[in-house]
């Protein structure tokens, strides 16, 4: 007698693939079109050029409060339903950006970016969502393909924003304008979605560990901290460029240009990333993207050329995919459905909080430590270090110790 071996079907999960990958372009494209007009708004709003890179680090912020409300949004009324309310949110901080610098006021403008974070919250469950109906053998290929989604954001985002920065008198307004439109037609594709949702547990069903049981758990450990590095020293890099760029005497042309090949690179490797992973094991990939990050340190360090920017942008998105995918991977692996919404809101809570002392700090470094660009820019990077050997050694602590990693 011969056994066969059945094949999963993925073919819900492709459809929710192809919809989140659809949502990840087009809603998408306004993180690098705030990202590149925030700090620079917030430079010429701001009474104190420390405050410059604010408006991101409150986007951050506003990310890090929504994670566990929509997360909890999502295991009781659907995935649907918290990337809708993100994606209002996302438009209703578009209007309130137009309008502060339609006012000159930066507290209003402050306010518009607290709310994109709840946008941007609800964008970091593209990535769950994706491996809610995957099998076990598409999850990696599922997740690594709606972030190369963000392939088509990097091309869109960069150019509206160069259409739209200077399309009115006020600086910027148009950018704003064109991220209310984003969200407002991008929200149908989540009527598209096909992700059941979760049952509501029985009351004698196992209710799955505590925060703090998972927190317990090494392998979990590890990979939320290895998540948070990688986001948070991609978000002091990257919210600073623009700053340095104009800074060392370049356009914002060259500002975005730059980013634009940055959020490339983020997203371009996602088309193997799960492969690899599958291939070589979702450790080696965290840790070579965490080198990857640390290369993107050094050659910013080597100059101020355009090329020096440009290829250290890009190194660090490279950086950041691997380090990121491979600490989602490692996460999804590690909790079970009844843990999913405790899990994932409690770990874009860490993370985004994470990357928003990341930003808070990016803006400081930038403009107040030193008496140049030159010198603001080599003290971000330089901040790099203790981030990249905490990540790397709480790695290698897990690899070390296998055994140890899968009890909690």
């Amino acid at each position: 007698m011969t056994l066969t071996a059945t094949t999963p079907d993925n073919s819900q999960a492709k459809r929710n693939v192809a919809v989140l990958v659809a949502a990840q372009a087009i809603l998408g494209a306004q993180m690098p079109m705030i990202f590149i007009a925030g700090g620079l708004a917030g430079q010429s709003l701001a009474t104190n050029a420390c405050l410059a890179t604010l408006p991101i680090s409150l986007i951050v912020l506003g990310s890090m409060l929504a994670a566990t409300p929509i997360s909890a949004i999502m295991q009781r009324w659907g995935r649907r339903a918290g990337f809708l309310v993100g994606a209002t949110a996302g438009a209703c901080g578009g209007f309130l950006g137009a309008y502060g610098l339609y006012l000159g006021s930066f507290p209003v403008f402050l306010f518009g970016s607290l709310l994109t974070g709840i946008y941007m919250s609800a964008h970091g469950f593209y990535r769950f969502a994706a491996a809610d109906t995957a099998s076990d053998a598409f999850r990696p290929k599922a997740i690594s393909y709606v972030m190369a989604g963000g392939l088509a954001a990097a091309l869109i985002g960069p150019e509206i924003y160069k259409l739209t920065s200077t399309a009115y008198v006020i600086p910027f307004l148009g950018t704003y304008m064109a991220v209310i439109a984003l969200n407002v037609f991008g929200s149908v594709l989540f009527f598209f979605l096909d992700i059941p949702t979760p049952e509501k547990p029985k009351e004698d069903a196992p209710q799955g560990r505590t925060r703090l049981e998972m927190l317990r758990t090494p392998r979990i450990a590890v990979a939320i901290i290895c998540a948070m590095v990688s986001y948070a020293l991609m978000n002091l890099v990257m919210t600073a460029t623009p700053l340095a760029v104009v800074g060392c005497g370049y356009t914002d042309g060259n500002a975005a240009d730059i980013v634009r090949g940055h959020v490339f690179a983020m997203f371009l490797p996602s088309f193997f990333t799960g492969q690899l992973i599958a291939r070589f094991g979702v450790e080696k990939i965290v840790a070579l993207g965490l080198a990857i990050l640390a290369g993107a340190g050094v050659v910013a360090l080597q100059g101020v050329e355009l090329g020096n920017f440009f290829v250290a942008l890009i190194l660090l998105g490279v950086g950041w995919n691997f380090g990121f995918i491979g600490a989602t991977t490692m996460l999804a692996e590690s909790h079970d459905v009844s843990e999913r919404g405790r899990m994932q809101g409690l770990n874009d809570l860490l993370v985004f909080g994470g990357v928003t002392l990341a930003s808070l700090a990016s803006g400081g470094l930038m403009n107040c430590s030193g008496g140049s660009a030159v010198e603001g820019w080599t003290a971000v990077n330089l901040a790099m270090i203790p981030l990249l050997t905490l990540a790397g050694g709480a790695l290698l602590w897990l690899v070390l110790k296998p055994s140890e990693a899968e009890t909690v």
